[in-house]
């Protein structure tokens, strides 16, 4: 039996198990880009107000840490460059959750064990989870490329190339944390650290002036440095696609160094006997999940830090084109260009906060499947208690998350208007009332859990289906019964709006009835065994 032997087979089973979740990865990344498109086709409807828009953009080092530098004033261009970093970081981490549920969770949970009591090869796992990322990802890539044709085919083209190489390099990535942890979770936080530090390196070089040459050290900024629309520089995408070979070489290298479901790292054995702090099911949440409610709030701050630095210069970024000012006021506020602007901002910053509320509140279905949870079960401790700990670390992560955006966005902005105090307090007071409406997901994904278990995940449909009426709703003038399924649709629109505490108070009663649901279904229902 050779060590690939069963690759084909693990493929078409892959193909199977993410016959949801790829194609719903892939719709949201593809509307990303037509909304996008469309937008700046509407905008900007002549060369001038392009080109005096690629102008502030260049000359406002925050937006150039964030989006990166503008190479091309062509529709495609604004939207390659939109995209660009921004969207190979997307692609890295959609990649890296394929391939460590397809590795390192498969052996943690004990199912490669009996895969591997059959006719598969040592290297048939890994390869088949390579292969099936890279079959989602040049799908991908040729969508993005067929929606971006119309605008230039060399530059659709290059798009997805950069697209390709960057998914491959960080699946490349995602194989080695594979073999490095034996917990999925780690592996899955060590390939995100290095799609983060890509991100941040790629964001240095284009922010800081005379340092250009320090975006070529990012494999993000690889996929920028492609130029779609300006340049179309091809041979820059093998510089990813070369350097994915060489580590994943060193990801099968290393396969042969260890055991089956061990990682090279071997994990600490814990004390005897546990510290009074982790005595409740509370504690426990907090021990389990506090790493990942400590990554979610650094890229947060990060993120507040970014917008704050944009909104004192959107006024020069969308002088003089009133389709900009129009289409930012409709997503966002009345009162002011610059408080629309960061409603919009803040408004997705919420949908994103509620991603993290649906990824810990989901912690309980892990804990459940993975038949962590029966062991504390069966002791002294109630089911209604153990799961109010994760739900409780979830309310209050996606809160903690808007509070560390808004101070971020208040010190930020306020320290460039000269206004610290008042513009960290209307800040703090716009993300606050978004946060019952970024609750709403948490809600469903416990309801889901207790009444249905075995549809637990459709959450993050719910969630993608609030980020397309956020994304696409203004732009396509979809009516406003359609808009009104999102409950961020309904939050008062701060700052520059008029502040209305009924919404706020009705999606909180939603939010607690969804969680009693919940929590009645898991206490009647049977525990997976």
């Amino acid at each position: 039996m050779t060590t690939l032997a069963g690759t084909r087979t693990l493929l078409r089973l892959g193909l199977r198990r993410d016959r949801v979740m790829i194609p719903v990865w892939i719709l949201l990344l593809l509307s990303s880009v037509y909304s996008t498109l469309a937008g700046y086709a509407g905008l900007y409807k002549t060369e001038a107000e392009r080109q005096k828009f690629a102008d502030g953009v260049n000359d406002q080092a925050s937006t150039l840490a964030f989006y990166g530098r503008l190479h091309d004033t062509s529709v495609g261009g604004l939207t390659a460059w939109r995209m660009g970093a921004l969207g190979a970081a997307f692609v890295g981490v959609f990649c890296v959750l394929l391939v460590i549920r397809h590795t390192r969770a498969e052996e943690e949970d004990g199912r490669l064990e009996l895969v591997g009591a059959g006719v598969v090869g040592r290297r048939a796992p890994l390869t088949s989870a390579l292969l099936l990322t890279m079959v989602a990802n040049v799908a991908l890539a040729l969508l993005v490329t067929a929606v971006l044709a119309k605008e230039g085919a060399a530059g659709a083209v290059a798009t997805g190339v950069g697209w390709i190489g960057a998914g491959a390099f960080f699946a490349a990535v995602a194989a080695v944390a594979a073999q490095v942890s034996e917990n999925a979770r780690v592996a899955r936080g060590i390939a995100v650290c290095v799609i983060g530090v890509s991100y941040l390196i790629r964001a240095i070089g284009d922010a800081s002036s005379g340092a250009g040459w320090v975006t070529w050290l990012s494999p993000v900024g690889w996929v920028e440095q492609i130029r779609p629309y300006g340049g179309d520089r091809y041979w820059v995408a093998l510089l990813p696609l070369a350097a994915a070979a060489l580590v994943a070489g060193c990801a099968y290298a290393l396969i042969e160094r260890r055991d089956l479901g061990a990682g090279l790292v071997p994990s600490r054995p814990g004390p005897a006997t546990a510290a009074p702090g982790l005595r409740s099911p509370l504690a426990l949440a907090w021990r389990l999940q506090r790493g990942s409610m400590a990554a979610w709030a650094a890229g947060f701050l990060v993120y507040g830090l970014v917008i704050g630095g944009l909104a004192n210069g959107i006024g020069d970024l969308v002088d003089g084109n009133s389709g900009t000012t129009d289409v930012i006021t409709k997503m966002g506020g009345q009162n002011g260009l610059v408080d629309a602007f960061l409603v919009t901002c803040i408004g997705i910053m919420a949908i994103l906060a509620s991603t993290y509320g649906v990824q810990a509140a989901l912690r309980l279905r892990a804990e459940e499947t993975q038949q962590r949870a029966e062991p504390v079960l069966v002791a002294a401790v109630g089911r209604v208690r153990w799961a109010a700990g994760h739900l409780l670390i979830a309310l209050a992560g996606t809160a903690v998350m808007m509070l560390v955006s808004g101070l971020a966005i208040g010190v930020t902005y306020g320290a460039a208007a000269g206004d610290v105090g008042g513009k960290t307090a209307e800040a703090l007071g716009a993300v606050l009332v978004q946060v019952p409406a970024a609750w709403v997901a948490t809600g469903i994904a416990v309801a889901l859990f207790g009444l249905a278990p075995r549809l637990a995940l459709g959450a993050w449909a719910m969630v993608g289906l609030f980020l397309l009426l956020g994304q696409l709703g203004p732009l396509l003038d979809l009516g406003q019964a359609v808009m009104d399924l999102s409950p961020f649709t309904h939050v008062p629109k701060l700052p520059g709006g008029d502040m209305r505490a009924t919404p706020l108070v009705v999606l909180t009663a939603i939010v607690a009835a969804l969680v009693g649901a919940g929590l009645y279904g898991f206490r009647r229902r049977d525990v997976t065994a």
